[in-house]
C-alpha cells in the first residue's frame, strides 16, 4: 500500500481562493511592469525652454533663431523649388521629435514657397504689361491688326482644338479609302457657328469661315509640296495634307477672332 502512494502520489486539487489570489498576484505584477515602463517613457521626455516637448536622443535644429530662411534650411537665394522642397525634408527627418525645431522649419519653407508663387505671379503681370506696351508703342496697323484677335478661356480653346484635332486624325485615319471632303465641310460649318454666336452676324461669320478655309487651302499648297516625300505615307495625297492647314485655319478664326 505504501509503494502505491510512492508510485502514483494522491492529486490533491487546489482551492478556487488560491487561484483566484495567484491570478491577481500575477496582474499586480503586469499593472506594475507597465507603470514602470510608462515611467521610464516619461523619464526620456523632455521639456524645453520654450515649452516644447523632445525626447532624450532628439536632436534640436541648431539655427532655430536665424532670421534668414535661405540661411536657416542651408540652401543659397538663388535654389530651386527642387532643392527647397528637398531641404525641408531632409532637415525634417534629421529634426524629427523635436517640436520647435520642425516648427523652425516648416515656417522658413511656407515662406520661401510663399515668396517664391508671389514672385512667379509678378513675373506673369510683368509679362503681360511688358507686351502691353510693346503693342501701344508700336505703329497703328499693329494696333488695329492686334484688335482684330481675342484670348478666349482656356476651356473654350481646349474643346474647339479637340474638335478640329479630332476632325484632323479623322481624315488622316479615313486617307485610304476617300478624301477629306466631308471632314472639311463639317469643320468649315462648325467654324462658321463659333463665329455667328461671337459676332451675332450670320453673314460676316460666313465670310470669315470661307476666308479661313481659303487661307488655310492656300498656305497649305505652298508648303505641302515642299515636305520630302520620303516623310510622308503613299496614302497621305496633297488633299490630306492641304486640309490639315485648313482645319487649323478654320480652328484659329473661331477661337481667336473677335
Amino acid at each position: 500500500m505504501g509503494s502505491l502512494f510512492l508510485v502514483n502520489p494522491p492529486v490533491t486539487r487546489l482551492s478556487p481562493r488560491f487561484h483566484f489570489k495567484s491570478n491577481q498576484n500575477r496582474s499586480t505584477k503586469t499593472n506594475f511592469a507597465v507603470l514602470r515602463r510608462g515611467a521610464r517613457c516619461a523619464a526620456n521626455m523632455t521639456t524645453d525652454g520654450d515649452g516644447s516637448y523632445s525626447y532624450g536622443n532628439t536632436l534640436k535644429f541648431p539655427r532655430m533663431n536665424v532670421w534668414d530662411p535661405y540661411k536657416r534650411l542651408g540652401i543659397m537665394p538663388d535654389a530651386s523649388e527642387e532643392e527647397i522642397w528637398g531641404a525641408r525634408n531632409f532637415l525634417l527627418e534629421q529634426y524629427a521629435g523635436h517640436e520647435s525645431s520642425m516648427e523652425s522649419i516648416e515656417a522658413s519653407f511656407e515662406k520661401l514657397f510663399m515668396n517664391s508663387f508671389v514672385r512667379r505671379k509678378k513675373t506673369k503681370m510683368n509679362l503681360k504689361s511688358r507686351l502691353r506696351n510693346k503693342i501701344e508703342e508700336s505703329p497703328s496697323w499693329v494696333k488695329r491688326f492686334v484688335d482684330w484677335f481675342e484670348l478666349p478661356p482656356v476651356d473654350v480653346i481646349l474643346r474647339r482644338l479637340f474638335l478640329f484635332g479630332f476632325m484632323a486624325v479623322w481624315s488622316v485615319v479615313n486617307s485610304a479609302d476617300a478624301g477629306p471632303a466631308f471632314q472639311v465641310a463639317l469643320s468649315l460649318a462648325s467654324s462658321i457657328y463659333f463665329l455667328n454666336d461671337k459676332i451675332k452676324d450670320v453673314k460676316k461669320a460666313i465670310a470669315l469661315g470661307f476666308g479661313s478655309l481659303v487661307l488655310g487651302w492656300f498656305v497649305g499648297s505652298i508648303v505641302v509640296p515642299l515636305i520630302p516625300a520620303t516623310l510622308l505615307r503613299p496614302t497621305w495625297t496633297l488633299e490630306l495634307l492641304t486640309s490639315l492647314f485648313c482645319f487649323f485655319s478654320l480652328f484659329f478664326s473661331c477661337t481667336f477672332l473677335k
